[in-house]
């Protein structure tokens, strides 16, 4: 039996992309790791067949609004109907019955408001303590793996992004991420 105190969890937000999804797939498909996918709705909707992929190999799928909206700056009604577009999303193009309920806001904020709403949904909001900040071309693979190596902890939940501006790092950077906790005696787990 696994020890579970040893569990981390990888995050991919933003997808899913044709370019970048199938990639991340194939990588954790060749390490035998379920990971969770907070997806956007837009792109759910623009390539449904790389979203089915997702599902179909046994990742989590989570609420990432329909179009990536910053909390921040987003009335509550109008925020909420845009999570409401990317769970229509969601389910229409899943096969399962399996309503997901984890959600992440983008940029990891909501407001108080936005964020008692989600709860009143149904939806448990999943952040994150290790941000890879792979989306940032000013950030080298070496570096990410730097963040990892210091902040990692039993039940980390690690950030990553499945994305055309995070693609060059996040593919190159993944294996060796794996690599390294696997070799630290850790376990993998979907949320």
């Amino acid at each position: 039996m696994k020890d579970r105190t040893r569990t981390v969890y990888l995050t991919f937000d933003d997808g899913p992309i044709p370019e970048v999804t199938p990639q991340v797939l194939a990588i954790l498909d060749r390490y035998g790791i379920k990971a969770t996918f907070f997806m956007v709705g837009e792109n759910i909707d623009k390539h449904p067949d790389v979203f089915a992929q997702v599902v179909a190999a046994g990742h989590s799928v989570g609420n990432h609004t329909y179009n990536h909206l910053k909390g921040w700056h987003t009335p509550i009604d109008e925020y909420m109907a845009n999570v409401a577009r990317c769970q229509k999303a969601i389910i229409t193009h899943q096969t399962s019955f399996r309503i997901p309920t984890l959600f992440r806001p983008p940029y990891g904020k909501a407001t108080l408001r936005q964020r008692f709403a989600l709860h009143q949904e149904g939806y448990q909001l999943i952040y994150w303590d290790v941000l890879t900040r792979d989306y940032d071309a000013s950030v080298t693979p070496d570096q990410i793996m730097a963040t990892v190596r210091r902040e990692t902890r039993p039940g980390s939940i690690i950030n990553f992004h499945d994305s055309i501006k995070s693609a060059d790092r996040t593919l190159v950077v993944l294996p060796r991420v794996i690599d390294f906790l696997l070799s630290e005696g850790y376990t993998f787990s979907a949320l």
